[in-house]
């Protein structure tokens, strides 16, 4: 892909701002737990940020049209920015007896972060040829996972040479440099119905969803990936170190790391072989898909910890070469004014089933035991694996409108 201006504004500012978010997460659970001495209402932050996008995502629709998408990608970083250097002043203030308005402050910060997340795969296409597109978002995955692997590595090891305060003004200083990048993003034209009411601008979003039978089957089968997705999260995963494999607790990073490195591998593999992969998008869906099943499965059975971090990797590896075909269908199978409403309302879907499953998979893991959870993850994948082949035509592409073949 050649160099492309606007994509390379648009990647570094929300790289520089997704290390920015790492770091400023990090710095305010260890500002909780060191305040309060609880791993419970340290356990709050993520849950405030979780709900908090959640119903940015719903209200997000609302914005789409009345203002332009750069400058809802901007903006929401600039909001971001002044709350975070707001919340860095108030840091010196803060005791036990009133620590929650940290929790007041993430919240809002978390909101705008809701905005920016769908509108940043909106403009992707907007400054991506279409032949180019799956590369894209090849090269944009393997950015946001690399910084998802490396930054919770490198944000304890800050910890150890700066407070959380200082931390802080640390990623208050990454999103101001990542506002500048935003902000030299070109314009792009949008043309909207204005003429809707709130619900109704709402309420259009379920209705694509509902009247495209490849995003209807896209949203069913990130309902069923979502809820077996939550057994990797640390809870789980940390049981299953314990319980099953019976090793060390430091196993639980190394089975998280190769989880990440495969990601990132899948990302790197989608980026070399591009133009092959958009030929069969299905194709990969469907064997991204059967092989996470495959190897969940194999995972929840094994008891081996060198073998699971192995199993890891191509968990990883597999749910990538997945995910990047099923975004380049996503953005081609709905014109791009309506991509914004239609990312937002996935995104909603996938934080709502999210929660849920969290603590769904959580009660089934005392009630069943470790391993059949991750069996349960793996009958969950293989039953969205079914669901792509019984839709390849769709997956395919050959009803797509928008499909990179047809330009």
């Amino acid at each position: 892909m050649k160099w492309n201006r606007n994509f390379s504004f648009l990647l570094f500012g929300q790289a520089l701002a997704n290390i920015g978010d790492v770091l400023y997460i990090v710095a305010v659970i260890q500002m909780v737990f060191a305040l309060t001495g609880s791993a419970t209402i340290s356990s709050f932050v993520p849950f405030t940020i979780t709900t908090a996008m959640f119903v940015s995502s719903i209200l997000t629709p609302l914005l789409i049209g009345k203002v332009k998408l750069k400058w809802l990608m901007a903006g929401s970083q600039i909001g971001k920015t002044i709350l975070l250097i707001i919340l860095g002043f108030m840091l010196v203030g803060v005791t036990k007896e009133n620590y929650y308005f940290i929790f007041i402050f993430i919240g809002w910060i978390a909101l705008f972060d809701g905005v920016a997340n769908p509108i940043r795969q909106t403009l992707i296409p907007y400054y991506v040829q279409p032949e180019h597109l799956l590369q894209a978002n090849g090269i944009a995955e393997t950015v946001t996972q690399t910084i998802q692997a490396g930054m919770w590595f490198f944000g304890s090891l800050f910890l150890i040479i700066l407070t959380s305060q200082q931390l802080i003004w640390v990623v208050g200083f990454l999103f101001v440099v990542s506002c500048s990048f935003l902000c030299l993003l070109e314009n792009v034209s949008q043309q909207m119905d204005s003429s809707l009411g709130k619900i109704e601008q709402i309420k259009s979003g379920w209705q694509i969803l509902a009247n495209i039978a490849v995003l209807k089957r896209i949203a069913l089968l990130d309902f069923f990936e979502t809820i077996a997705g939550t057994v990797w999260i640390a809870a789980i995963l940390l049981v299953f170190v314990n319980d099953a494999l019976h090793a060390e607790e430091n196993w639980w990073g190394f089975i998280n790391g190769a989880f990440f490195f495969g990601l990132i591998v899948g990302s790197i593999y989608c980026i070399k072989y591009s133009a092959s992969i958009e030929k069969k998008l299905g194709r990969f869906i469907f064997l991204g898909s059967i092989g996470s099943a495959f190897i969940t499965i194999w995972f929840s059975l094994n008891s081996i910890p060198i073998i699971a971090l192995l199993l890891s990797f191509f968990v990883g590896f597999f749910s990538q070469i997945k995910s990047i075909p099923q975004q380049t269908i996503i953005q081609t199978s709905v014109s791009k004014e309506q991509l914004a409403t239609v990312y937002s309302l996935l995104g909603a879907v996938g934080t709502s089933v999210f929660g849920i499953g969290s603590l769904s998979i959580g009660a089934l893991a005392d009630l069943l035991g470790i391993r059949i959870v991750f069996v349960i993850s793996g009958l969950l994948l293989a039953l969205g694996s079914l669901l792509v082949y019984k839709n390849k035509h769709l997956f395919n592409g050959t009803n797509r409108k928008n499909s990179p073949s047809y330009y």
